[in-house]
C-alpha cells in the first residue's frame, strides 16, 4: 500500500486513516488477495471463454449495438478505469435516463433482463480482475459522479481495488426494485441506498481477511443459484 501521506488529498482524513491502519497491518492478506485473483481468474477464464462467446452472440442478435458495454468507474486510490460488462440496455442508454437502473427500466433489453437476474452481465469483469483494476471481492465500483459526492469516510473503500461482489451487493441484490419505489432515482440512491451499502463496505474493511474473501465468493455463488 502507498504511504498515507502519498494518498490523494481527499483520502487524508482521520476517518480513512482508521481503515488504512487496519489494512496496513494485514499486508500479507492484501498480497494473497492479488495472487489469488490472478490464479483464479486464469483458471476460471479457461471455463468461461465459450459461455462468454455465446452470450456475446445472443446480445448482438437481441438488439442493435455492441455486445460489450464499457463505462468509466472508480477503483483503488480513486483511479478511473473502464469496466467490462455485457450490454444489457439499449444503445446510448445513459443519455436516456439516470446512471442507476430501476426494476422496470424500459432501457433494459429482453436478454439484458435475464443476464442481470443471474448476474451474467458481469462475467467479462474477469478481464478487469486480470488487469488489476478489480478484484473478485471488494466494494462495487461507482461512477465518478457518485464518488464526487462521497463523505470523507467513504474514501476508505477505495484503499483496495473495486470488486465483482461484496456483502453490500448481496444484501442489496434487489436494488433496482428499491429504486423503482422512489421518485428521483439519483436522490434515492445517494441519500438512502449508498449510505446503507457503505456500512457493509466499511464493515468488510474492518474485518478484512483473505479467508473472509473466500467465504464471500461462496456466498455469492449460493445467492445467485438460489
Amino acid at each position: 500500500m502507498r504511504a498515507f501521506e502519498k494518498l490523494p488529498p481527499e483520502f487524508q482524513n482521520p476517518q480513512v486513516k482508521k481503515y488504512y491502519d487496519i489494512l496496513r497491518k494485514k499486508s500479507a492478506s492484501v498480497v494473497m488477495k492479488r495472487v489469488f485473483d490472478i490464479v483464479a481468474a486464469l483458471l476460471i477464464l479457461s471455463f468461461l471463454l465459450l459461455p462468454i462467446a455465446v452470450i456475446a452472440v445472443l446480445v448482438k442478435c437481441d438488439s442493435k449495438g455492441p455486445a460489450m458495454f464499457r463505462q468509466e468507474r472508480v477503483t483503488k486510490y480513486g483511479k478511473k478505469f473502464r469496466i467490462f460488462k455485457f450490454r444489457t440496455m439499449v444503445v446510448n442508454a445513459e443519455s436516456l435516463g439516470t446512471l442507476v437502473t430501476t426494476d422496470s427500466d424500459s432501457r433494459v433489453t429482453k436478454i439484458g433482463r435475464t443476464l442481470r437476474k443471474y448476474r451474467l452481465d458481469e462475467l467479462p469483469q474477469i478481464f478487469n480482475v486480470l488487469g488489476g483494476s478489480m478484484s473478485f471481492v471488494g466494494t462495487r465500483p461507482e461512477v465518478p459522479r457518485y464518488v464526487d459526492a462521497y463523505e470523507d469516510v467513504y474514501y476508505a473503500t477505495l484503499l483496495l481495488p473495486a470488486g465483482i461482489t461484496s456483502l453490500a451487493s448481496i444484501m442489496y441484490k434487489d436494488e433496482e426494485k428499491l429504486l423503482s419505489a422512489g421518485g428521483d432515482t439519483d436522490k434515492v440512491y445517494l441519500g438512502q441506498i449508498l449510505p446503507e451499502k457503505m456500512k457493509y463496505n466499511l464493515d468488510y474493511l474492518e474485518h478484512f481477511g483473505f479467508g473472509a474473501d473466500i467465504k464471500l465468493m461462496f456466498r455469492t455463488v449460493k445467492e445467485v443459484l438460489h
